[in-house]
């Protein structure tokens, strides 16, 4: 794909919105996709971000409506190029702020589908070998199931984020905000297997290639801190082992997490500090896939539950 050279002023934009607002990287490279998007989008008009009128963006949203691209996708793009005029107005660069009544894009609200007890168990099991590789995935996987943290988070860890004393973790989640979750034996077993002289200690190289790889939890087999991707794929890699057929990622395990935790009672205040959610609104998302589920173990289980 040809590389889109942004104006100064939206690259001041991306700029403030991490100084200012502690965007994440992974958010501000989505920010920076969706405004060259919309700033090609512009120049195929003669238009700039700073003499682009309410009309015009009326017919980009249109546009893309009509195109086959997912609502969630157009949401988020949206959202960038509204906190973009928003930006734009409130700096000065423009007397006016053409997404104010932008009408937006409503995304169906899917409930999350977590795995069941049993198949949680059968991916941990689904780790059986030895190797320095094996005791990497399978703390990997322990602590993305104990903790509900996020890929991004697992992979960003640096040793002191770990007490393997306490079992706590710190993470650091969306807008570089931090929390404590604890996690169990089962957990801490695996990173004892991991912190072993069988297990990290054997991928760690002569030298170093990058600053922070030597105080990352997560080594891929060069000694490199394991990617976002190749996390996925470990992922991916024991749920077909475990006969998982249903789509698994890292965040149908941070789903599972959730609705365990409120299936056996958890608060749901303590699961949002947990997962790390700014809104209670987030988190409850996580009671319906629990009421659900309660109604299947009750239809399926309860001698009258089906008679008329």
């Amino acid at each position: 794909m040809e590389r889109v050279e942004l104006p100064l002023v939206v690259e001041e934009f991306l700029s403030w919105t991490v100084a200012e607002k502690g965007r994440s990287p992974n958010t501000l490279a989505a920010y920076r996709r969706d405004l060259c998007a919309y700033w090609t989008w512009l120049s195929g008009r003669e238009r700039t971000v700073l003499d682009v009128t309410h009309g015009e963006l009326v017919e980009f949203v249109a546009g893309r409506r009509a195109s086959d691209a997912a609502m969630s996708s157009i949401a988020r793009q949206l959202a960038a190029i509204r906190m973009l005029h928003r930006y734009l107005a409130i700096e000065g660069e423009r007397p006016d702020d053409p997404a104010a009544d932008l009408e937006g894009v409503r995304v169906p609200s899917g409930i999350p589908k977590p795995l069941d007890e049993s198949q949680v168990t059968s991916l941990l099991d689904a780790v059986i070998g030895t190797n320095p590789a094996d005791h990497r995935d399978r703390a990997l996987l322990e602590l993305l199931y104990a903790t509900g943290a996020r890929i991004s988070e697992a992979v960003g860890l640096s040793i002191g984020d770990i007490n393997l004393d306490d079992r706590l973790v710190r993470l650091y989640g969306k807008g570089a905000k931090e929390r404590i979750v604890p996690f169990g034996g089962s957990s801490a077993r695996a990173f004892d297997d991991w912190f072993s002289t069988l297990g990290r200690a054997r991928l760690i190289p002569n030298q170093w290639k990058r600053r922070g790889d030597a105080e990352a939890v997560f080594l891929n087999i060069r000694g490199g801190r394991l990617s976002r991707q190749a996390a996925w794929l470990i992922v991916k890699k024991y749920g077909e082992r475990a006969g998982i057929t249903d789509q698994l990622s890292p965040h149908v395990l941070r789903h599972s997490c959730a609705t365990h935790l409120l299936d056996h009672g958890a608060d749901l205040r303590v699961v949002q500090e947990m997962l790390g959610h700014a809104s209670i609104s987030t988190t409850q998302v996580y009671t319906r896939v629990s009421q659900e589920r309660l109604w299947d173990v009750y239809r399926s289980s309860h001698p009258r539950a089906t008679l008329q």
